[in-house]
């Protein structure tokens, strides 16, 4: 594969860090307080709320960092290797672990949405579980597929 193509993805990646960087420091405390307002009589809400949103950040960025690695590999023709099938494995992980932490979070965006009446908040967390659970089956997929392949490829080599 062309050096510039691995590239492109390597921007492209540290590209998609910026945004959720800029949400994490900008827009997270303010929803925290949001809930903290409409529920003063719950004094933890916020502190819930910044856990659960920081708390996800952290399997994003990990994941982020993998995919930069899974990259680096086939830049050095390591595709086919042990490192990118373990790098897969780390990134199917990190979607669930996004899942699991939106699908707990889900009542707390349930309070908000009802006192604001905007369900397009339980909409936007339904879509970041369905984005990472999707995530999550195609890192899978492509593990299965490329193990398989190794395992073929060193069939091959002890046959010749």
């Amino acid at each position: 594969m062309k050096r510039g193509t691995t590239l492109f993805l390597k921007i492209a990646v540290f590209l998609i860090g910026i945004p959720v960087l800029a949400l994490c420091i900008f827009l997270v405390p303010e929803i925290a307080n949001f809930a903290a307002e409409f529920y003063p009589d719950i004094v933890y809400i916020k502190y819930l709320v910044l856990i659960n949103l920081y708390a996800s950040a952290i399997p994003f960025y990990f994941a982020l960092y993998k995919a930069f690695k899974l990259l680096s590999y086939i830049d050095k023709n390591k595709a086919f290797s042990e490192l990118s099938v373990r790098a897969l494995k780390n990134i199917k992980y990190c979607a669930i672990t996004i899942s699991i932490l939106f699908v707990m979070g889900m009542p707390l965006f349930y309070l908000m949405a009802e006192k604001d009446d905007a369900p397009g908040i339980i909409l936007i967390g339904l879509v970041v579980i369905f984005a990472s659970m999707v995530i999550a089956v195609f890192a899978a997929v492509l593990q299965k597929l490329l193990k398989e392949a190794i395992d073929i490829k060193s069939e091959n080599d002890l046959t010749v």
